[in-house]
C-alpha cells in the first residue's frame, strides 16, 4: 500500500504533482519561444529551405551568429515538443556542430508563413498576444488585485492601482483603447494584428461552407470594422454585396482608402448608430466592448 502523509496523497502522487507544478510556472517559457520563433521569422526560413531545414540552415537564413546555436537549438526544440514544428533525423549532438536534425513546417506553423497568399500569415497576430505591452498587465496582476483593498473604503491614498479598472489601465495610465488612439506604433502594430487575424478567417469562411451565409444578402455592414478587412474579402468574393464599414471617426480618419469603391467607410459610434443592411458583420466586437467596460 502506498505511503500517504498528512495531504492524503501518496509519495508517487505527490511527486507527480510536482513536476506538473513545474510545468505550469515554466509555461511562459514555450510562449517566450514562440515569439521568438515569430520575430526571428523561422517558419518562412524553413519554408525558403523547401519545408525542412536544419539548425545550420537556419543560422545561414536568419543571419545568426554561430554562438546562438544552442539557444536556437533550446527554442526549436522546444517549440517541436509542443507541436509547433515537427522534429525529424538523428538526434546526436556535439557542443560544436549542430544536431543533425531537421525541422519540419506542422499545420500550427504553417499558419505563420506569409507565402503571399490571401490568406496571408498569422504572425503579426501572434506576436500581439505575446508582446511586452500586453504581457505586462498579467506579469503585474497580484499587484493589481493586491490594489484594490482599499479601493472602497476611502483608504486608498497613494495606493496607484486602487482606481485602476483594470490590470492594463494600472500597468499603462489608461484603458486599452485610449493607449492605442495615443500612441501611434502600438497602435499600428495592434491593427496589423487584427487585421492579419481577419484575413485568415474571411478566407477559412469564404472558401469553407460558411460561404453560404453570404447567398441572397444584398447589403452588409462590418461593425467596428477597422480598415476593412473582412468587408473587402466579402466584397471582393460576392460582388452583388454591397459592402459598409463602421468605425470610430479616428479609425475611419486612419483608413488608407484604396479609392476602388469596392467599400464604403462610415465614420460613428455602433452604440449611437448602424448603416441599415441586410446583414450585419460582427468579429471581435463582443471582446472589444468587455475590454472597453
Amino acid at each position: 500500500m502506498a505511503q500517504r502523509d498528512g495531504t492524503g496523497f501518496s509519495c508517487a502522487e505527490l511527486l507527480q504533482a510536482s513536476v506538473e507544478l513545474r510545468h505550469h510556472a515554466l509555461a511562459y517559457v514555450k510562449s517566450m519561444a514562440l515569439r521568438c520563433a515569430v520575430e526571428l521569422g523561422v517558419a518562412d526560413a524553413i519554408h525558403r529551405r523547401g519545408g525542412a531545414a536544419s539548425l545550420d540552415d537556419l543560422l545561414a537564413e536568419l543571419s545568426l551568429d554561430a554562438s546562438r546555436l544552442p539557444c536556437l537549438r533550446a527554442v526549436m526544440r522546444a517549440l517541436a515538443a509542443a507541436g509547433v514544428f515537427a522534429e525529424g533525423g538523428s538526434l546526436r549532438c556535439t557542443d560544436t556542430s549542430a544536431c543533425d536534425v531537421e525541422y519540419r513546417l506542422t499545420a500550427v506553423s504553417s499558419l505563420l508563413v506569409d507565402d503571399g497568399s490571401d490568406r496571408g500569415s498569422l504572425a503579426p497576430a501572434t506576436l500581439l498576444f505575446v508582446a511586452p505591452p500586453f504581457v505586462t498587465p498579467v506579469v503585474n496582476l497580484t499587484e493589481w488585485v493586491l490594489a484594490g483593498a482599499g479601493a472602497g473604503d476611502g483608504n486608498s491614498s497613494g495606493n496607484s492601482g486602487a482606481a485602476a479598472a483594470t490590470a492594463f489601465e494600472m500597468a499603462h495610465g489608461g484603458d486599452i483603447w485610449g493607449v492605442l488612439g495615443r500612441d501611434a506604433a502600438l497602435g499600428g502594430f495592434f491593427n496589423d494584428a487584427l487585421a492579419s487575424d481577419t484575413r485568415f478567417v474571411m478566407d477559412m469562411a469564404i472558401r469553407g461552407s460558411a460561404a453560404k451565409v453570404f447567398e441572397g444578402i444584398l447589403s452588409l455592414v462590418d461593425v467596428a470594422g477597422g480598415a476593412g478587412t473582412a468587408a473587402r474579402a466579402v466584397a471582393a468574393a460576392f460582388r452583388g454585396v454591397r459592402c459598409t464599414v463602421l468605425d470610430l471617426p479616428q479609425v475611419i480618419d486612419a483608413v488608407a482608402d484604396p479609392g476602388d469603391g469596392l467599400v464604403e467607410y462610415v465614420a460613428g459610434d455602433m452604440m449611437e448608430f448602424i448603416p441599415p443592411a441586410d446583414a450585419v458583420l460582427l468579429k471581435t466586437v463582443s471582446y472589444a466592448t468587455e475590454c472597453a467596460a
